[in-house]
């Protein structure tokens, strides 16, 4: 009696579109996190800004957030007519300095800050994200 030898395994041949469909999801994945990363991650511009604190406050449902208002001096009219105070309102990413805020409101800061294109739950509700306060000064009334 003869033994049946098993056939060599062959590689499995990969049709075209089996290859496009590899190819196509790996763009799409690769354009999906560059748009995340544009979007959410990318420093779209930074800079400083001056004023009262008006308040900062630590609030959301699910991700709890600390949000702020700054009043800049000056005033400006959103309408024909009307009158507003410059308002700047921000997020703080970093628990130091949110308490610092909340601490001394009231006081006349510049703060240091950095803006995204969108923002995102867990950094807050804000695009404008403060990260350093540079100078802090009672308000002389």
């Amino acid at each position: 009696m003869e033994s049946i030898k098993p056939a060599p395994l062959q590689p499995k041949q990969t049709g075209a579109f089996t290859r496009f469909m590899r190819w196509f999801v790996f763009i799409a994945v690769v354009l999906l996190a560059f748009f995340l990363w544009w979007n959410f991650y990318y420093v779209f511009g930074e800079g400083v800004k001056s004023g009262e604190l008006n308040y900062v406050v630590k609030k959301g449902n699910v991700f709890k957030t600390y949000e702020g208002k700054l009043i800049q001096s000056g005033f400006r009219a959103q309408t024909v007519g009307g009158v507003q105070s410059y308002e700047f309102e921000f997020s703080v990413a970093d628990d130091s300095i949110a308490n610092v805020l909340m601490n001394n409101s009231g006081n006349y800061f510049d703060l240091h800050y950095r803006e995204y294109k969108g923002s995102i739950p867990w950094r807050g509700y804000s695009p404008f994200i403060v990260d350093k306060i540079i100078t802090m000064k009672p308000v002389v009334r």
